[in-house]
């Protein structure tokens, strides 16, 4: 393979000012994030008043000491429905991939200490995309549960698809991927039944209230008067309505009885024997990352840049550059990984749309996962390009990223414009993780251009019905058009959405796309004993 040598001086002027807006952009993201991580810590008292742990201590107490966590979707919802200035973002959940007793798992975890983890409809989008992850990946599931359920507020918008989560948490008992999950507080109603469908249930004494109807709605709904305890304690459900397998004592003692379930799983004695794998380090240090895409996003780059950055050794084996120089597609090694690379050095042209399709068939018959690199504005337009079969070159590309059966890993590094975004693996075309850097832009044209298309057509409108154009009022239409797609946009704007699993600092990406590797390998090579209905409690 080749080794790549980088032509960046990250002494030069030009890289200060990239490095210089980049933190910039790092910076807004982790503020928002730290307004979450404020919120709930302003509940410590409360919660150490009543005996509880807040849920990233839980949280922390789950995971194996020392061993990593990949958070995932941290900021959605963002300044959507209740959340007002990004305080509330997450959904009225903490998830991510860590390792629990030796065993990688998808940790879910009510964030309690914010609206008592209320699911807003962004939540739930949030679940079921977990539980997406959970099954793609085949991820065991260890839920620390306190929620209030669905965000009343909201009602109509989550309940019909809500029974989704239900019906994929029987799915994914039924395909053999066991959950566990500890109750901590409430669980009522709908919520009940996300232990009722978990394999493992745990409840905590005098702390853990599970029930489909509260003491208030029993009442207004029968006349029963019934108190906590005998109608959805802990201590119940352990012991007359056996819907609990553990009894704990508290938050603690509950976590530690579910990294003992999970201990005693022999989920990775099924794993081939891993043999023992070497790597370099790239030549050129993931700090740099910061300088490498110009501030200004008309300027060029050349994507080589951030692979020497995250191959290993910084090594590089090209495909057909000398064919198209616009898409780059190439093989290199991340953490001792084998990867295809595909990214953009400009707009996919017919002869980069071959080009790749080409590539990612030779990546799914030799069984290499690929990683895309977008920072694009689609495919390149005009009368050239139309005659030269762009639409169906560019179809051919499509077809191959939408049909090859490798795992497709996802990073939005730049701009990720109109069908670039799906030729490249974008969340439409189902990623197994898709990342996002916070400089990036995702739309279906870029704002200015949208403006003047909107402007160009009410003209052309204006002008056949016999009337001058007006410019005041095109001007107008142009602004707010390309304001509105500008603010629609932006990093945030869309890992709100869960367009992403996530935004990530730039100098994250090595590590972050190795750890996606490995989630990835583990599930190619895990066996699973699969059921017809999930295993169920009599």
């Amino acid at each position: 393979m080749q080794v790549l040598e980088s032509t960046i001086t990250p002494q030069s002027s030009e890289f200060q000012a990239n490095a210089e807006a980049m933190e910039a952009h790092i910076k807004t993201f982790r503020d928002v994030e730290q307004k979450v991580l404020d919120l709930a810590e302003a509940a410590r008292e409360k919660f150490t008043k009543r005996g509880k742990l807040l849920p990233r201590d839980r949280i922390n107490r789950l995971l194996d000491r020392g061993s990593e966590f990949l958070e995932l979707c941290s900021l959605a919802g963002y300044q959507m429905h209740d959340d007002k200035d990004g305080s509330m973002a997450g959904g009225g959940i903490i998830a991510g991939i860590g390792r629990v007793a030796g065993i990688r798992c998808l940790v879910v975890a009510s964030n309690s200490a914010i609206k008592g983890g209320t699911i807003t409809p962004a939540g739930l989008d949030k679940t079921l995309r977990l539980h997406e992850i959970a099954k793609e990946n085949k991820l065991p599931i260890v839920s620390l549960s306190e929620s209030g359920g669905a965000n009343l507020n909201y009602a109509t918008d989550i309940f019909v698809p809500g029974a989704r989560g239900f019906a994929n948490q029987a799915r994914l008992s039924a395909a053999g991927i066991p959950q566990v999950t500890v109750v901590h507080g409430n669980a009522t109603a709908g919520g009940a039944y996300q232990p009722g469908l978990s394999d493992y249930v745990i409840t905590v004494r005098d702390k853990a209230k599970m029930f489909l109807a509260g003491p208030p709605l029993l009442k207004a709904a029968t006349g029963e008067i019934a108190n906590d305890e005998e109608l959805g304690g802990a201590e119940m459900h352990a012991t007359v309505a056996g819907t609990a397998e553990y009894l704990a004592e508290d938050d603690a003692d509950g976590i530690r009885q579910a990294r003992e379930i999970m201990g005693a799983l022999p989920w990775n004695d099924q794993l081939p024997v891993q043999r023992e794998v070497s790597w370099d380090e790239p030549l050129y240090p993931a700090d740099e990352l910061i300088g490498v895409i110009p501030a200004d996003a008309k300027k060029p780059y050349d994507v080589r840049e951030i692979i020497a950055r995250i191959s290993d050794g910084s090594r590089f084996l090209d495909f057909k550059n000398e064919y198209d120089n616009q898409t780059v597609c190439g093989t290199i090694r991340i953490k001792g990984h084998s990867v295809g690379i595909i990214g953009n050095n400009g707009p996919i042209t017919t002869a980069g749309a071959t080009k790749a399709a080409q590539f990612i068939q030779l990546c799914d018959q030799a069984g290499t996962p690929i990683v895309f690199l977008h920072n694009t504005t689609g495919f390149m337009v005009g009368t050239h390009s139309e005659q030269n079969g762009i639409i169906k070159h560019g179809s051919k590309m499509l077809q191959a990223v939408a049909n090859c059966r490798v795992p497709k890993i996802a990073v939005v590094v730049g701009g990720s414009y109109g069908a670039g975004n799906y030729a490249m693996c974008g969340r439409g075309l189902d990623p197994r993780f898709i990342f996002a850097w916070p400089n990036s832009r995702t739309a279906v044209m870029g704002p200015a251009q949208a403006g003047k298309v909107l402007r160009i057509v009410a003209e052309e409108k204006q002008r056949k019905s016999g009337k001058e154009p007006d410019e005041k009022t095109l001007e107008f239409l142009e602004q707010a058009t390309a304001k509105k797609l500008e603010e629609g946009s932006t990093a945030l704007f869309g890992t709100a959405r869960l367009w992403d699993d996530g935004l990530i600092d730039p100098r994250d990406t090595r590590r972050v796309l190795a750890t996606a590797l490995s989630v990835c390998r583990e599930a190619e090579q895990r066996p699973l004993r699969p059921n017809v209905y999930g295993v169920a409690r009599f």
